[in-house]
């Protein structure tokens, strides 16, 4: 029911680009804005609001961490390589809840569980300014991690439930949110961040992360299961040419899809991609460090890093609505590595404002992964399961945790900054390349549209 995904093959059958949301779904038949609008009272632009404003809300424990762990380790006396792994938890604990969190929220609905993300999240941040050792760090931004998680799975499935014509815009607005919004706070932890001033800052966080989050959790709400089932005035099965291919074809379970190469192929490029989008988000002001960058340089780049990585994912992923997935995602992921080799070079090079220039464009072209994949995952293994299925994907995220937090501390000490940076330049190019191997597998039901779209 509501998670379907319009795709890149909504048109591609018939004239190899999607069609919009207007004519998406005049040609399905269905007034998805007027059905949404009977059975919520209000537009269901506001479901996207509460849900970006929540992402938007737990953005810091991801784009503001690398601002806050060198006055954590100045105030606890803690090596920065220890701190490594407390980034690490953090992705391994935000990737892993998101699948008992979906189900979770399929049968019982989103209120009972974004109100936990909230005490979770929240209390995290909180907790983290009166943490006085190591563990208590570890386990207290692993319990955040998992407010986080829900707060993620619950967001981007209410683009997929509520918004069947325009899933890959609606899904950009809310992980847009979520990379953009610690925009925002970066700038006063920068200023704040001193062994002195930082836990106020925590703390303020904190409060914040819970009291927008227990906001949406009385806002947010899912539509009936039979919302979209066609009326006596809706037409009859012609209109289903203007639904997405996914929709039509058949529908995937988890079993059967780990059974695909096309999954384990996913998977791999999904582990690539992460890494060396988190490689950045972790380490940027300490990379610009390494070259002796002024510290205005490492302040520019965290404060301008999650809103290129937000505006991107609005972009893309409404390119990947109108013009072929796979080119857009090939030609973005190779974009992101070649720019994070760049930025080797800018730094030693000493030239603050490429640095700059360069970071923009490895974020933006690296993170709208995480709106490309669900997309094509819902091409290749249909609508019906798609939360559940993309849930087992995004647990790749882990991988890319690792690399960025513990792998990474572990490769620049061993052998340096430059030569971590390059690794991560060159999984992005190969996330790139392995795109063109890609072919849906058989049944999904868009073997034709493929082939025509000659991806």
């Amino acid at each position: 029911m509501g998670e379907d995904e319009p795709t890149a093959a909504d048109a591609d059958s018939e004239s190899g680009s999607p069609a919009d949301a207007e004519s998406g779904s005049e040609a399905s038949g269905v007034d998805y804005a007027a059905r949404a609008a009977d059975t919520l009272g209000f537009s269901r632009w506001w479901q996207i609001a509460a849900a970006a404003g929540m992402m938007a809300a737990v953005s810091p424990y991801q784009y503001v961490w690398s601002s806050i762990e060198q006055p954590l380790a100045a105030n606890l006396d803690i090596a920065l390589p220890a701190l490594g792994a407390v980034f690490s938890f953090y992705v391994v604990f935000q990737s892993l809840s998101q699948f008992p969190a979906g189900k979770w929220r399929d049968s019982r609905g989103p209120g009972a569980l974004t109100f936990l993300a909230a005490i979770l999240a929240g209390g995290g941040y909180i907790g983290l300014a009166y943490a006085t050792s190591l563990w208590q760090l570890y386990l207290l931004y692993s319990l955040g991690a998992v407010g986080v998680g829900i707060v993620y799975t619950v967001a981007v499935n209410t683009a997929v439930k509520w918004f069947p014509d325009r899933t890959g815009l609606t899904t950009g607005v809310g992980t847009m949110a979520f990379a953009a919004g610690s925009a925002l706070v970066v700038p006063y932890v920068r200023v704040n961040a001193t062994p002195a001033a930082y836990s106020d800052v925590l703390r303020n966080i904190g409060i914040g992360i819970l009291v927008v989050t227990l906001v949406g959790s009385f806002l947010l709400r899912d539509p009936p299961t039979d919302w979209l089932d066609r009326g006596d005035g809706d037409e009859g099965d012609d209109g289903d040419d203007g639904l997405a291919a996914s929709i039509r074809g058949r529908n995937y379970s988890t079993r059967e899809m780990l059974s695909t190469w096309q999954f384990w192929l996913l998977f791999a490029m999904f582990v690539a991609m992460a890494s060396a989008d988190l490689l950045v988000i972790a380490n940027v002001v300490r990379f610009a460090e390494n070259f002796g960058l002024a510290a205005l340089i490492a302040t520019l780049s965290a404060t301008l890093l999650p809103i290129s990585a937000g505006v991107s994912r609005l972009v893309l992923g409404e390119a990947i609505d109108r013009f072929s997935r796979k080119r857009v995602m090939a030609g973005s992921f190779l974009l992101a590595g070649l720019f994070r080799i760049g930025l080797v070079g800018a730094g030693e090079a000493g030239n603050g404002a490429v640095f700059v220039a360069f970071v923009l464009g490895a974020m933006f072209f690296s993170s709208p992964l995480y709106v490309f994949f669900p997309s094509l995952l819902a091409d290749y293994y249909g609508a019906a399961n798609s939360s559940g299925n993309y849930a087992v994907l995004y647990t790749a995220k882990v991988g890319g945790g690792i690399f960025s937090g513990t792998v990474a501390g572990y490769l620049v000490a061993t052998t340096g900054w430059n030569a971590t940076f390059v690794l991560g330049g060159g999984l992005a190019v190969a996330a790139g390349l392995a795109v063109f191997l890609l072919r849906p597998p058989s049944g999904s039901g868009l073997e034709t549209s493929e082939s025509a779209t000659a991806d």
